[in-house]
């Protein structure tokens, strides 16, 4: 009795314990899984490394984090702080009036005077949402204007965060094996479905960061690419929020070339409106429809729906993070629930039951 008392208090203050340490750790969430992220996308590179350097682990790490910085950090930086200043470019052209969204839509309204009877019929107010849309593009582009330091430079918040990112990557690259082998230890879930579960988080993670990141990429390169051919103001700009809006599967960057098609055919600009129409339809859409499928659903082994559902999910409750933890909570789901049914479920239930379905159709 006594032993069972102390045992169930021990697990109690285990619990307890942990969960503060976790909350400790909140502020530091996004560091914290990034640096896992790259431990895991890197890791082949480090082995690859290691073994060339005859076990020089440090070694290995460092120039792993080297190769990362290069081909990922440093750019994203750049990217940033170039979409920053033409964010403070736009707000500059709102301030000016030279950019009135009031005044476009307006034009909409004139050259589509079908969706305003529609609207109406739904009793959506056009004035509200002009007014809305007025608002929305002088508080977002303020922001941008009033941040152009932060953002594009990096407060001492973010060059912190980058700073432990790296820091916490370098010991998960080499430590990462030993890591998980005193996790597999510690916890009480048979060490055969501990790796099943570790390996299915490794896989769903590289894919779904390598395939959401290069289609994401390649989405918002071309968008940039064809509003710059067009000669729409701020190529870069709206290439990189296409590039965000990607990562949400189905309709991502159609959220920005569809509206700028629209307002190029309502102010009597046809051939540019068709081509990005044709362009964003043909081409866009096309990387998203053949590539998504082929890096994220592939590996994941998740239907597409699935993956939609999960990214949307992940969005709404952890925002940028959410379009690679939406999909790892869903394929860790997948993967319990296969657990379960392989090992509680015999084979001959399974096939009995089958028989009992087709002898009912």
């Amino acid at each position: 009795m006594q032993a069972k008392l102390e045992q169930r208090s021990f697990l109690l203050l285990l619990i307890v314990v942990t969960l503060l340490f976790l909350y400790l750790l909140k502020p530091f969430f996004g560091a914290v899984f990034w640096a896992c992220v790259i431990a895991l996308l890197f890791h082949p590179l480090h082995i690859r490394l290691s073994k060339r350097w005859g076990g020089h682990e440090n070694m290995a790490a460092l120039a792993t984090l080297t190769v990362c910085m290069a081909l990922c950090i440093l750019p994203a930086v750049f990217v940033i702080t170039s979409f920053v200043q033409e964010g403070h470019a736009l707000y500059e052209r709102v301030q000016s009036g030279k950019l009135d969204p009031a005044a476009i839509m307006d034009k909409l309204r004139t050259s589509f005077p079908m969706v305003e009877s529609l609207f109406g019929r739904l009793n959506i107010d056009l004035d509200r949402i002009k007014s809305l849309a007025t608002d929305a593009a002088v508080t977002s582009s303020r922001f941008l204007a009033q941040n152009a330091v932060q953002l594009g430079q990096g407060t001492l918040s973010f060059f912190a965060s980058l700073a432990l990112m790296i820091y916490l990557a370098f010991f998960l690259l080499r430590d990462g094996p030993e890591l998980v082998n005193l996790l597999v230890r510690a916890l009480p879930l048979g060490d055969e479905r501990e790796y099943q579960l570790f390996g299915k988080f490794a896989e769903v993670t590289r894919a779904t960061v390598k395939g959401n990141l290069v289609v994401a990429a390649v989405q918002g390169a071309l968008g940039g690419l064809i509003f710059w051919a067009l000669d729409i103001p701020g190529p870069l700009l709206w290439g990189v929020v296409m590039t965000m809006l990607s990562l949400i599967p189905v309709v991502g960057a159609s959220l920005i070339w569809g509206p700028v098609a629209i307002y190029l055919l309502a102010i009597g600009h046809w051939t540019q409106g068709i081509i990005l129409i044709a362009f964003g339809a043909l081409v866009i859409g096309l990387v998203d429809n053949l590539l998504r499928p082929l890096l994220v659903g592939r590996d994941t082994k998740l239907p597409d729906y699935l993956v939609l559902l999960s990214t949307l999910g992940g969005f709404a409750l952890f925002g940028i993070n959410g379009f690679v933890i939406g999909p790892l909570i869903a394929a860790l789901f997948i993967a319990f629930w296969q657990i379960f049914v392989e090992e509680f479920n015999p084979t001959a239930d399974a096939q009995a039951v089958e028989q009992q379905a087709e002898e009912l159709e």
